[in-house]
C-alpha cells in the first residue's frame, strides 16, 4: 500500500524558503493539487498544475506516470492541509503547522498521534508492508530543525536549484533559541510538521515493515522514529539527492543508521526543457517519485517506458492549459 501524506506548515510562507509552487499563495494549496493530480487530469480544487515559477512540474508527475502503468494501490491522508483535497482519503487533522521561529508547531500533537496510531493498528491486520510518501512545502525546513534539535549536523536539499540553505539555518537557530526541548516528544512537538506527527503515529501501531518514500525530509522523520524504537526499512529516494552536494543525505542516513536505496531517474534526453530540467537539480524529490520508480522496477517496468508516460502527461498538461 502506498500512502500519500499531505501536509502544510506555516514556515513554507517565509519568503524565499521554497519554490513548491507557482507563488506564495499556489503553495498553499501545492499538497491538495498534487494528491488530485494522482487520479485525475489536473487538480480539481484549484485550475493549476503544481509547478516552480519557472514551469518545472510537480514530481508527481512521475508517481501518476507509475501509477498508470503499474496502477499500484494508494490512499491519500489528510494531516494538516488548508484545505481538503476532492477525492477520497483519510482524515487524521485539518490545521498546518505553525511557524517554528514564532510558536510550537504542533499544539495538538497527542491528537494527531492518537489518531494515526489506530490507523495503524488496522492497515496491521492488511498489509505486510507499506511506502509513505509526503507533499508538503517547507519541509525541508523542519526536517534539518528536528535533526539539529536531535544532534545531527545535517544539511538538507531542497526544491530549488539554489539551496537557500543559509536562509533556512537561520529559521532553525531562530527557533532552537526560542525553546530547548527534552525529549523526541518535544522535539516533534516544539519543530516538526503534521506529516511528521502522522508517520510516528502509524509506526506506533503499524508492527510491520515501512518503507519511506522522500528525500531530506524523511531523513527528520526517520530521527525521531530512531528515538521511538522503529527505524524504517528503508528510504527510497532520487538520484538527484543523493547527488545533491550541498546537502548530507548519505552521511547523515548513516549517522541515524537507515538504509536508502536511490531510484534510477534521467531525464536528459526528454524532449521537453521543464523535464530536462530536473538533471540540474531542481525539485530533486517529492510525492514518492523516487519510490514510484522503485515500485516500478518491481513491476519489471524499465525506465525508458515511465519516462515516455511522463513525457505523455506533460504534453497533456501544456496543452491543456
Amino acid at each position: 500500500m502506498f500512502i500519500l501524506v499531505i501536509s502544510n506548515t506555516m514556515v513554507s510562507q517565509i519568503p524565499g524558503i521554497t519554490v513548491a509552487g507557482a507563488n506564495d499563495e499556489l503553495i498553499k494549496y501545492t499538497p491538495v493539487a498534487d494528491a488530485e493530480f494522482l487520479f485525475y487530469s489536473k487538480p480539481i480544487y484549484i485550475d493549476a498544475i503544481p509547478v516552480t515559477p519557472e514551469g518545472h512540474p510537480t514530481p508527481a508527475i512521475i508517481t501518476k506516470a507509475v501509477k498508470s502503468l503499474t496502477d499500484f494501490p494508494l490512499i491519500v491522508v489528510r494531516s494538516g492541509t488548508m484545505l481538503p483535497p476532492r477525492i477520497p482519503h483519510v482524515f487524521i487533522h485539518d490545521k498546518p503547522g505553525e511557524n517554528i521561529t514564532e510558536r510550537d508547531a504542533l499544539p495538538e500533537l497527542d491528537e494527531i498521534l492518537e489518531r494515526s496510531e489506530i490507523l495503524g493498528q488496522e492497515f496491521t491486520k492488511l498489509f505486510n508492508e507499506v511506502y509513505i510518501a509526503e507533499s508538503l512545502p517547507g519541509g525541508t525546513t523542519t526536517s534539518l530543525a528536528v535533526l539539529r534539535a536531535l544532534g545531527y549536523e545535517s544539511r538538507v536539499s531542497s526544491s530549488m536549484k539554489d539551496n537557500p540553505l543559509e536562509l533556512k539555518n537561520r529559521v532553525v537557530d531562530m527557533a532552537l533559541n526560542r525553546k530547548k526541548p527534552r525529549s523526541w516528544y518535544d522535539v516533534l512537538k516544539s519543530f516538526g510538521d503534521p506529516m511528521m506527527a502522522f508517520i510516528v503515529g502509524f509506526s506506533h501501531g503499524f508492527r510491520n515493515d515501512i518503507y519511506l518514500f522522500g528525500g531530506t525530509q524523511m531523513l527528520g522523520v526517520s530521527a525521531l522514529l530512531k528515538e521511538t524504537g522503529k527505524i524504517p526499512r528503508k528510504i527510497v529516494t532520487t538520484k538527484y539527492i543523493i547527488e545533491d552536494k550541498i546537502a548530507t543525505f548519505a552521511k547523515t542516513a548513516k549517522e541515524i543508521g537507515v538504509e536508502y536505496y536511490p531510484s534510477y531517474i534521467d531525464f536528459s534526453d526528454s524532449k521537453f526543457t521543464g523535464l530536462r530540467d530536473y538533471e540540474k537539480g531542481i525539485v530533486k524529490e517529492g510525492v514518492g517519485a523516487g519510490g514510484s520508480v522503485y515500485l516500478a522496477e518491481k513491476y519489471g517496468i524499465k525506465w525508458e517506458e515511465i519516462k515516455n508516460k511522463v513525457e505523455e502527461i506533460y504534453e497533456n498538461l501544456i496543452k491543456n492549459r
